[in-house]
């Protein structure tokens, strides 16, 4: 049977909650070097939360030199496939065991509503570390054509020492895409959460030894980006960062990895992903889209569907379509109670930055069609209704700057070549998509769209087949698939010569 969740419920775990804070460095939790800490204060209603251990280049030191113990030992590396399949799949086991506390955290931290950290934050956590767990004993090396004079063995081989980086908006999901991948390859990994969302990634740490993995493979190190991932991306044993988060830190985190050691880089960044409707389209299956591709964790998504790009013989009805679903399907609540869809945003200044662009975008000569407003300020929390902006141009600070809030800029257009024109008019290229019933136009669209996923009649489909990532300013490198596991691994040539 299906259990049956309320707030009383949600809030009594929460009652007996006790978070742990502290760092988690070769097998065991660690109070900073300099025994600093600080408080996360709670999204969902503004009250002090968590106090976590507030580290710096000591702890990422200390951290490094345990991961780099571990790799160096071959405790890790060198294990059977098969046994270290295991431990990746009791792992993802024991994520989905302590699903409910998972859960709990990572609304704490970040403000979503606690049914989706739970059926989709958790889920697709446990399912990531599963997927890569899963590839261990299915990854081959190579032989290359030789003469019959010489072999040539082409061997992939972990790299070392990864620094991962990783953002507040979706912590369980993508610490996953960045843990799976580098620990099947064979590497030992050191973690720089988000300050902001600290708290699952630690019991990650801890339920990964429970399983198996052992001590200084998987480290944890909390604390603020100047002061832990600086160093970390300067650390000249750490031979390659996974970052994702904003352009702007990715532009340091190249600069830092070429002061230092020339450390590899794999960025995950930005995105402005145009969602671009004709007026054949299917208007209901596009209002659903836009709607949810937009607002969904209260637009806090890299790729959301933030620039509607619309033809203009259609954009006032499905305007109103999109309302309509938003009122309908995407209910803001407290991020406590199961039935909200969308809950608080991360943080007070966060949430005055997106009021901030919206209040830009009005006085540039947006019109506001509905929502994008500050809510439920009596819960002290930070909330932000789901709106729409219509009479947008593509020079606007709407449709230039990512916003990561719920707010939606519509762009009309005449032809296909307008469309196409704006919809690349961007610095970034994580993400996009066509609506149209005209297959040839769908898919000649979809190929001219400069971006790493493109989709036709549907948003934000995927699966851990499918790699993720972006062109231009949303960065390189990529998430997901067995693909994710070659930059976390370097070819190594072993030849042969025979008499």
């Amino acid at each position: 049977m299906t259990k049956e969740y309320t707030r009383a419920y949600w809030e009594s775990l929460l009652a007996e909650l006790t978070p742990e804070g502290r760092h988690f460095i070769d097998g065991a939790h660690r109070a900073s070097a300099s025994g600093e800490t600080f408080t996360r204060i709670r999204p969902m209603d503004g009250r002090p939360g968590a106090r976590l251990a507030r580290g710096d280049a000591a702890d990422v030191d200390i951290a490094v030199a345990a991961a780099r113990a571990a790799f160096k030992s071959g405790i890790w590396r060198k294990k059977e496939p098969l046994e270290k399949k295991k431990i990746m799949l009791k792992w993802a086991d024991l994520i989905r065991q302590h699903g409910e506390e998972l859960a709990l955290l990572e609304t704490l931290d970040v403000g979503k509503p606690i049914m989706a950290s739970l059926n989709v934050d958790v889920r697709l956590a446990a399912d990531g570390i599963q997927y890569y767990g899963e590839t261990i004993d299915k990854l081959y090396d190579e032989i290359a054509p030789t003469g019959p004079n010489a072999r040539a063995l082409v061997r992939k081989v972990p790299l070392g020492v990864v620094g991962a980086i990783t953002p507040w908006n979706y912590p369980l999901i993508i610490d996953a895409w960045k843990l799976g991948p580098a620990i099947a390859a064979g590497n030992s990994v050191v973690l720089k959460p988000a300050e902001q969302s600290s708290l699952s990634a630690i019991r990650l740490a801890e339920l990964a030894l429970e399983a198996g993995l052992p001590a200084g493979v998987f480290n944890v190190v909390a604390g603020y980006g100047e002061e832990v991932g600086k160093p970390l991306a300067l650390h000249m044993d750490v031979d390659m960062i996974a970052f994702t988060g904003s352009t702007e830190v990715g532009k340091l985190i190249m600069g830092y990895a070429a002061q230092s050691n020339v450390k590899r880089v794999a960025l995950e960044l930005g995105g402005k992903s145009p969602l671009v409707v004709f007026e054949d389209a299917d208007l209901d299956a596009a209002a659903t889209a836009v709607a949810w591709g937009c607002f969904y964790n209260s637009g806090e998504t890299c790729h959301a569907s933030t620039r509607l790009i619309v033809q203009r013989s259609v954009q006032e009805t499905l305007i109103e379509k999109i309302e309509a679903v938003t009122r309908r399907e995407i209910t803001l609540g407290h991020s406590l109670d199961p039935s909200a869809q969308i809950g608080a945003l991360i943080e007070e200044e966060h949430m005055n930055k997106v009021l901030s662009i919206i209040g830009a975008g009005e006085k540039e000569g947006g019109r506001r069609a509905f929502g994008a407003e500050r809510v439920m300020g009596e819960t002290g929390g930070y909330y932000v209704a789901p709106g729409v902006f219509v009479d947008v141009t593509n020079d606007m600070t709407l449709a230039r700057q990512e916003i990561f809030g719920p707010v939606l800029a519509a762009i009309p257009f005449d032809t296909e070549e307008e469309a196409l024109r704006i919809a690349n008019d961007t610095i970034y290229g994580l993400a996009g998509a066509v609506f149209t019933r005209d297959m040839d136009r769908a898919h000649r669209f979809s190929e001219a769209i400069h971006a790493g996923t493109v989709w036709i009649n549907s948003y934000d489909m995927s699966n851990f087949a499918t790699p993720f990532g972006g062109f231009k300013q949303s960065g390189f490198g990529r998430d997901r698939s067995v693909h994710a596991i070659d930059k976390y691994c370097d070819y190594k040539t072993i030849w042969q010569q025979f008499d």
